[in-house]
Parts: structure tokens; sequence; C-alpha cells
């Protein structure tokens, strides 16, 4: 089977189109198959235990920091959802129960299987290590806008904001604000009205 993406007429068909394809590669070559071997003790309705677990992952690939998200970001995909052949994904709740029931025995069996499915398919395992295996690990920091999503405030190594810039004269003219009071010229004369006490008694 060939995966190809292209525009449909339709308004909206999925928000997540590069896990659609994954999710069909995944399918094409029974890359989660090994899953089945879970056997979560729990009544079986709609979903598999299996389907449950890919939701998990689905959730996690979607963007999902929580369970709590799975409502708004995935419960509305159901074109994702039927390239695994379900007619919609399962509610948080549901999925939040299913990772609940993990016994131990559930634990090292779901070990087991990511284990294999890992040895399957990783480069790194097939890797010749008569050669060197080089790692290629990008840190570059990004710049971004404070309105994107998840942003924060960051540091850039070599990318100090020099001493001179905090100074308000090596400011750059568009970046000056005028002040709305005008600078009075200080003088060595001191008033002599200030100098001079009332003579007028106070009243009290």
């Amino acid at each position: 089977m060939t995966i190809e993406i292209s525009f449909t007429d339709e308004l909206t068909n999925t928000r997540y189109a590069p896990l659609a394809v994954l999710s069909a590669l995944y399918q094409q070559h029974h890359v989660l198959q090994a899953l089945d071997e879970v056997a979560i003790p729990m009544k079986v309705r709609d979903f598999q235990a299996s389907d449950k677990l890919i939701q998990v992952m689905l959730s996690i690939l979607a963007g999902c920091t929580t369970l709590a998200e799975v409502n708004q970001k995935l419960k509305t995909e159901t074109a994702l959802a039927r390239i695994w052949n379900w007619e919609r994904f399962a509610d948080q709740s549901s999925l939040s129960r299913t990772l609940d029931e993990l016994t131990q025995t559930n634990l090292e069996q779901l070990r087991r299987s990511t284990t294999a499915i890992s040895h399957r398919h990783s480069g790194v395992y097939r890797h010749d290590w008569r050669s060197f295996l080089w790692l290629d690990f990008d840190l570059t920091g990004l710049p971004c806008s404070p309105r994107a999503e998840a942003s924060q405030k960051g540091y850039f190594a070599d990318k100090k904001t020099p001493v001179a810039a905090n100074w308000h004269v090596s400011a750059p003219l568009p970046t000056v604000k005028r002040s709305g009071q005008n600078s009075i010229l200080a003088t060595g004369i001191r008033s002599s009205a200030s100098n001079q006490q009332s003579l007028q008694p106070k009243v009290l």
C-alpha cells in the first residue's frame, strides 16, 4: 500500500496529518502488534486493552501533556481514528482507568512488548558496532514570539546583552521614550526664600 497525502474537498479532515501518515505506516507494518500481549484484567467494551495503550501513545504524539487533554484534542478526530479501525477515540476517563488497572505483571508484559518493538525497528539495535555510531544533537536555541504556544524565556549561550545596552544614552533613538517632565538645571546658588523661617505664628 502506498501512502499518499493530498487535498480533499472537506473543510477539515484532520489536524494531525503527520500523525495520520505515521499511523498508517504503523498499521501497514504491524509495528505495535506486540502490545496485544499485554493482558489487562478489565472488561472489554468498545476498545481492546492494546487499543487504549496505542491511544495513550497517540495522545503523547499529538502534544497532550496529560490525559485530561485527550477529549479536547483527539475526541473529534474521527478521520485519524478510522486509520486504526476505530469509530472514535476513547474518553480520557476510560484511558485513565486502563492505566490504573495495570498490575506488576502487566508492566512487565508492557516492558517486553516495547523492547520487542524497539529491537525490531530500532536502527541503533541493528547497527554494525564494528564502526562508529554518530549521534547528532542540535541544541541550538531558536527565538520565537512571546505569544507562541508554551513559549518561555530561555538562555542563549554567548548571546548576553552588553552592559552598555542597558544605559539610556546608548539606546537607539527609536527606543528612547521622552519623559513628560522637563529637567531643570541645578545651580550652586540656594534660594534665600528657602532659608528664611516664617515669623508668623502657627494657628493650631
